[in-house]
């Protein structure tokens, strides 16, 4: 498995997003997952203390167990927990860490992110409260999630010398391209800052299950809710597509998905979501294919269908 660097972090560059522990399913089938991680070599863990409402952090602690320091941990805070518990105010930020802390029983945090800007509280604020946890030892490494470029900017700026976001958490696929067309990802390669992409299989559309003229499976997160928004036949004639430009090249659309994202300088690693031990696998394998520019440019001309 190869690693890069969030900070003074080291990761792999396949990663596991936590967030379907106590939402999609149980302890029993968490610990599956986090067990096949672990077998593939994968290092970096990340989750959120909203995710399940807690059971997420829960499930991993528990999980875990003495692998703790096998692994790079890393959370997040700032979204609504119960009523009046959110944001990233100094009185608000040492309750969220040590409710963290004890849902994933251990004594340290090796990236603290906050999830999403906090509107009421400055910037400058939240850096200084996040450097004493740093100073503390609670915090090795701290982030920020859903930061536009001013935003970014102005958290460098209000640092002042202290703890700084050493990384940027934001949506970004091969369907979702805003971190490209908005800055984001150019300012994280021009200051450093590692970059981390979530929902990076465009919320299952680039895992190959989902073909086009089949019916989407009764139940299933494609044919509920938001689904049809994202399920739509010009997305599924994309996505045929790029299954068959990947099948030329004796790869999958999954490997497709995380090879695309890891060719981006600042990606640090791919944070897919699993509900099973196979999905894992899949997506430790997915790591081997490196694209060349040709490759690339082939991609962009079947997404903007030119």
């Amino acid at each position: 498995m190869q690693t890069r660097k969030i900070g003074s972090l080291e990761v792999s560059v396949v990663g596991l997003g936590c967030n379907n522990f106590g939402w999609r399913i149980d302890a029993e089938a968490s610990a599956k997952v986090i067990d096949a991680a672990i077998e593939s070599r994968i290092t970096f863990f990340d989750t959120a203390d909203r995710y399940g409402k807690g059971q997420s952090e829960d499930f991993l602690g528990r999980a875990l167990g003495s692998r703790r320091d096998q692994i790079i941990l890393a959370t997040k805070f700032g979204m609504e927990m119960e009523k009046g518990q959110q944001g990233a105010s100094p009185q608000y930020i040492p309750e969220a860490i040590e409710a963290s802390l004890r849902r994933l029983r251990t004594d340290r945090i090796d990236l603290y992110q906050l999830h999403q800007p906090d509107p009421k509280t400055p910037i400058a604020d939240t850096l200084v409260a996040l450097d004493q946890l740093v100073r503390s030892g609670k915090v090795r490494e701290i982030g920020c999630s859903n930061f536009s470029v001013p935003q970014i900017r102005e958290a460098a700026d209000a640092a002042k010398g202290g703890a700084h976001f050493v990384s940027v958490q934001n949506e970004f696929s091969l369907f979702h391209r805003d971190p490209e067309n908005d800055g984001v990802l150019a300012e994280c390669e021009a200051r450093g800052l590692a970059f981390l992409p979530y929902f990076p299989l465009a919320s299952g559309l680039l895992t190959g299950k989902y073909r086009r003229g089949n019916k989407l499976p009764k139940g299933s997160r494609a044919a509920e809710g938001w689904g049809p928004k994202v399920f739509t036949e010009r997305n599924l004639a994309v996505v045929e597509q790029l299954i068959e430009f990947a099948e030329s090249r004796n790869h999958t659309v999954l490997d497709l998905a995380f090879a695309w994202l890891l060719a981006h300088k600042p990606v640090a690693s791919v944070i897919a979501g699993a509900s099973k031990p196979e999905q894992i696998q899949a997506n430790a394998k997915a790591v081997n294919w490196k694209l060349t520019s040709d490759d690339l440019a082939a991609i962009d001309a079947i997404m903007t269908g030119k």
